[in-house]
């Protein structure tokens, strides 16, 4: 897997503790941000989630049926002809 640098700004103390916590571990800073960031993911997708329900509650997004989106590609999902 490639890798891409990126520069983000974090508070000092934010950063202290991380470096504390990379020195107690022997791990580098970036494998830390890494983990971190993989493991907030979860929280994230659900995030999106409550996100998504509360547009449908709202009005703003529809709920459409899988048969629906079938049949409008054309795709037959009875196995009729």
């Amino acid at each position: 897997m490639s890798k891409k640098a990126i520069n983000i700004r974090m508070d000092e103390s934010l950063l202290s503790d991380l470096d504390s916590y990379a020195a107690e571990l022997d791990r580098s800073r970036t494998y830390l941000i890494e983990k971190a960031v993989s493991s907030y993911f979860d929280t994230l997708d659900e995030m999106i989630s409550d996100k998504r329900i509360d547009d449908i509650k709202s009005g703003k997004s529809e709920v459409v049926s899988m048969e629906e989106v079938f049949a409008k590609a054309g795709i037959n999902v009875h196995g009729r002809v």
